[in-house]
């Protein structure tokens, strides 16, 4: 019964994903120009004859990158925003300079990240901690702060210390805010990885995507990213499938 509902539910993003590439495959038609709009069947057909380098080569270079920059990203993010929530003097000082480090352009960043660390990984994985440490940090921090005061003062009555109120009142209520950063950070640390790939690298779908541009390939240049497309979607999903068997108390709010 709940699985129909879902399948209802997702219709209409279904219809709408269909009408979307009916549209691209008739404008690619009319236009007739591979190298500028290659049609979706066109980017299909070339992601499956690309399959084995991209596969077997590139796609794992981007997933490590994504992976490393992501587990950097969750341990920042959640020191920062745990000191931010204890401690006000913390939050006074690091929240404007949190704020300020989105403000820079990562496109100007990432090419001094390559002069600074080489074409190596690090300077891909930079890229991405500074694209995603931002929503874990707010995100996070907004969760334990949506806390009552009440209900930490009703604590407090009884006698719980600042570690026990934490744990048995804050961070239950900040784990819904900790998924819905993840499932923000997931995505833009691959779109990161893909930057840092793209502006400077030697394997990697964004730079597998840029050397295909190189040679007027445009099937070549979207089918790695409808593979990062691919992936990030299969990821999100695996996160909300995790959230739900975690937070079972969410549904019944």
């Amino acid at each position: 019964m709940k699985r129909s509902i879902l399948n209802r539910g997702n219709l209409p993003a279904l219809v709408l994903v269909f009408l979307l590439l009916l549209g691209w495959q008739g404008a690619a038609m009319k236009v007739n120009a591979a190298y500028i709009i290659p049609s979706p069947t066109q980017i299909l057909a070339r992601l499956w004859e690309l399959r084995q380098p991209l596969l077997a080569v590139h796609l794992p270079a981007t997933m490590q990158v994504t992976g490393i920059g992501l587990l950097i990203s969750l341990a920042l993010g959640l020191l920062l925003a745990v000191a931010m929530d204890s401690f006000p003097l913390a939050r006074k000082a690091l929240y404007p300079i949190i704020i300020a480090s989105q403000t820079i352009p990562t496109t100007a960043l990432a090419p001094l990240f390559v002069l600074w660390f080489g074409y190596g990984i690090w300077s891909k994985v930079l890229v991405t901690v500074l694209i995603t440490f931002f929503p874990i940090v707010i995100t996070v921090y907004d969760g334990f702060q949506s806390v009552k005061t009440e209900m930490v003062e009703l604590l407090a009555t009884y006698g719980a210390t600042r570690l026990q109120i934490f744990c048995k009142l804050k961070i239950p209520a900040a784990l819904p805010s900790f998924f819905s950063a993840i499932k923000m950070a997931v995505p833009m640390s691959i779109i990161g990885a893909a930057i840092g790939e793209w502006l400077g690298s030697q394997s990697g779908l964004g730079y597998f995507s840029r050397r295909m541009m190189t040679q007027l390939d445009g099937a070549g240049v979207f089918a790695p990213i409808v593979l990062l497309s691919a992936v990030a979607m299969l990821l999100v999903a695996g996160i909300g499938w995790l959230e739900k068997r975690l937070i079972h108390w969410r549904g019944e709010l």
